[in-house]
């Protein structure tokens, strides 16, 4: 049977009544897109890329700088409390992947579930967020090699620039297997700079000295801010160590970018989604929390940004408790760290430029595929953006670069704050059409639709709030205000301006097309293969 044909014959609800023609037109570009792409990426690659792939030099480098504005424990408040909201953002991202396993993500849920303009807006937005990202990582890259060798950065930009590249270019499974192993690396690391971090505090380093809660009582458990004293200054340091949770967590909610190349999608996702939470606690949460109990607050080695792994909260730990070799160790690993973020952001950047081609949002030009059936020139012009890395080298230009760095994290919360808004609609566009999403979707998340309103209003807080420093007497800086609300207008004017050309209006609840997904769904949902009973020390695997 034809595809319209047959796509046409499930668009349609117990009554028998049809899918509007633009909901048909929408849903049967989505389905020869996955045929257009190859099912390249497992199970395991998902769930590996959801535990550990977007964890980039933020978590190893930057955690220091979260306890010293907030103290031990203003920053283990503020990545916990972060880390529950963005667990929100995941768990809704999934539920609607799973229904809608297309190349984008949250750009092609805005638009089947909230509005065509706000799936332009926000693919701009992640298009230009991921841009901006990539280089950030090369550069990180680079410097990390000075560690052991001094050669001048432009070489090392160039070689990893080429690398990312590379890997993107060819079949997706290569890209899977790579981020595969670069996350067990990172699991790896993170587990062992755990364990050491457990040991020295309780005494066993090459000192002996127990530690304990030692930095909680002083220095103390919060930081005075700006040199405000008192309460106010200690909550100004918590609330300011929120954004720092914020640009750690980005990139956390895109496991279902690549949807379209991941086989049994609709079984595949759930499963990495829900995991989600042990990821956050685990990774995030533990690991500021152990880095508060052996690092003070006020240690000159956490106020040096040196961009190397002696900046890492973790190595300074090492070399206070007497421990020879971790740096080396530690900053390889974050090496690969940083290659594996920059390979996931060109993916993500790339399938959400194709995606946004597909629907007509972007110039058609970037629905090309390549012989591995890959979007090659969407992956060449976000690729493109990795040559800001040579800005670093100027030391006028690097802070333009810093400048660009910081506006990367208020994109990322204004893209959460969006998946939130699209997620409500498509939660009450069920709950208008009688749709049970516990029988009837391939997943449902739990705790709904709470668990986002919640989330929803702490972004929104948040985003208001990202310069108040700027606002306080004698603190005013054009870059931190630049960079916290610049974002803001951007999208705005995206929104509104392709409203004003395309004529656009937001769906409305009776219309947003579920019941015709879910039919499609249902006729097309393939039957995964039986896992095979683990054996031997993989009874031990809890991963995948």
């Amino acid at each position: 049977m034809p595809a319209q044909t047959e796509l046409e014959l499930y668009l349609t609800d117990g009554a028998g009544s049809t899918v509007s023609d633009g909901d048909i037109a929408f849903i049967r570009r989505g389905f020869r897109e996955v045929h257009a792409v190859r099912q390249g990426l497992y199970q395991r690659h998902i769930q590996m890329i959801a535990l550990a792939g977007t964890i980039g030099t933020g978590l190893f480098l930057s955690s220091g700088q979260a306890i010293v504005t907030a103290g031990p424990l203003g920053a283990f408040l503020a990545y916990s409390i972060i880390g529950l909201a963005v667990s929100s953002v995941v768990l809704t991202v999934g539920e609607m992947g799973a229904l809608v396993p297309l190349s984008g993500g949250l750009v092609r849920y805005a638009e089947y579930f909230f509005d065509p303009a706000m799936a332009f807006a926000n693919g701009w937005n992640q298009v230009y967020l991921y841009s901006i990202t990539i280089p950030t990582e090369i550069v990180a890259a680079s410097v990390l090699i000075e560690f052991w060798i001094t050669i001048n950065d432009a070489v090392w930009i160039t070689v990893f620039s080429i690398l990312v590249l590379i890997t993107a270019l060819v079949f997706v499974r290569i890209y899977g297997e790579l981020e595969f192993t670069f996350a067990i690396l990172k699991i790896l690391l993170i587990l062992g700079v755990n364990i050491m971090a457990l040991v020295i505090t309780c005494g066993g380093g090459p000192h002996g000295e127990s530690i304990g809660f030692r930095y909680w009582r002083d220095p103390g458990p919060f930081a005075q801010y700006l040199g405000i004293k008192g309460s106010l200054g200690q909550f100004l340091g918590f609330w300011s160590s929120l954004n720092n949770a914020v640009f750690a967590y980005s990139g956390i909610q895109n496991i279902t970018i690549p949807a379209a190349e991941t086989r049994f999608p609709r079984h595949s996702i759930p499963k990495a989604t829900k995991r989600v939470l042990y990821r956050i606690f685990l990774f995030y949460v533990l690991s500021i929390f152990m880095v508060g109990l052996v690092v003070p607050s006020n240690d000159p080695s956490l106020l040096r940004l040196t961009g190397t792994a002696t900046q890492s909260p973790f190595v300074i730990a090492a070399r206070r408790a007497g421990i020879r070799g971790a740096p080396s160790v530690i900053n390889a690993v974050i090496l690969t760290s940083a290659w594996s973020a920059g390979n996931s952001y060109i993916l993500f950047g790339s399938r959400i430029l194709y995606g946004m081609a597909v629907h007509g949002h972007a110039p058609a030009v970037f629905r090309r595929l390549n012989r591995f059936s890959v979007p090659y020139l969407a992956i060449s012009v976000i690729g493109s953006f990795m040559c800001l890395g040579y800005m670093s080298l100027s030391t006028s230009a690097s802070v333009v670069f810093r400048w660009l760095r910081d506006i990367v994290a208020v994109a990322t919360l204004v893209d959460w704050l969006i998946v939130c808004i699209v997620y409500l609609r498509f939660y009450y566009s069920c709950k208008k059409q009688g749709v049970d999403r516990h029988r009837e979707l391939p997943w449902a998340a739990p705790f709904q639709p709470y668990f986002t309103w919640a989330s929803l209003a702490l972004f929104i807080l948040l985003l208001l709030t990202g310069g108040f420093s700027t606002f306080i007497h004698g603190h005013w800086d054009t870059e931190i205000f630049v960079g916290s609300y610049i974002n803001i207008p951007i999208v705005l004017c995206l929104y509104y301006g392709y409203k004003f050309w395309k004529k656009t209006r937001i769906i409305a609840l009776d219309n947003i097309p579920i019941i015709g997904l879910i039919q499609f769904y249902l006729s097309h949902d393939e039957v995964e293969p039986e896992p095979q009973p683990k054996r031997g020390l993989a009874r031990l695997n809890i991963l995948w």
